[in-house]
């Protein structure tokens, strides 16, 4: 059976406890599910499926458990080992305090952008239909890679480290 990730949107220890979306996604019949740090990331096992499907099965299963859901992304596991063995930042000169970080779009950006986009520090960097990749010295001007990602890909997207999704994988590696 393969196993995926689901990245939800909007997940803080303050808003959901992870034992309660794992009995959501258990609950909507995924198998193995674990949660991976406490930041809307969940692994599980499922028969093949598009993507959509399974978004659309786990939000209807958390509304129905929880009252309400969070927006989720899902990508199988075998896509994200792939995407970390390509590593798309090893073509770029990024400071050693760089942030990595991926943004998992919902729908396929359609069109080409001209890259690399930046905006104060935060750097675009690349992407292909489903994932943007951004590079970011913190600083004290807070999230402003969020502010970028946003004004050119909307809100239908999540964001991860890349240290997370490495964890992510190991973690449908342990299933």
């Amino acid at each position: 059976m393969p196993s995926y990730v689901a990245f939800l949107r909007g997940i803080s220890p303050m808003n959901a406890k992870m034992p309660e979306l794992q009995r959501c996604f258990e609950a909507a019949g995924f198998t193995g599910v674990k949660t991976v740090l406490a930041s809307g990331n969940i692994v599980f096992g499922a028969r093949a499926a598009a993507a959509g499907t399974l978004e659309r099965k786990a939000e209807t299963a958390m509304a129905g458990e929880l009252g309400h859901s969070f927006r989720t992304i899902v990508r199988p596991t075998r896509a994200l080992r792939e995407l970390l063995e390509a590593d798309p930042f090893a073509d770029f000169r990024l400071p050693a305090e760089a942030k990595r970080v991926v943004t998992f779009l919902r729908k396929p950006q359609p069109g080409k952008l001209s890259l690399p986009i930046e905006t104060d520090g935060a750097h675009i960097v690349g992407m292909n239909a489903g994932e943007v990749f951004t590079a970011y010295v913190p600083s004290a001007r807070g999230a402003v890679f969020m502010r970028l990602i946003e004004k050119t890909f909307g809100t239908e997207v999540t964001t991860r480290t890349w240290d997370t999704i490495r964890k992510c994988v190991a973690a449908a590696d342990r299933t």
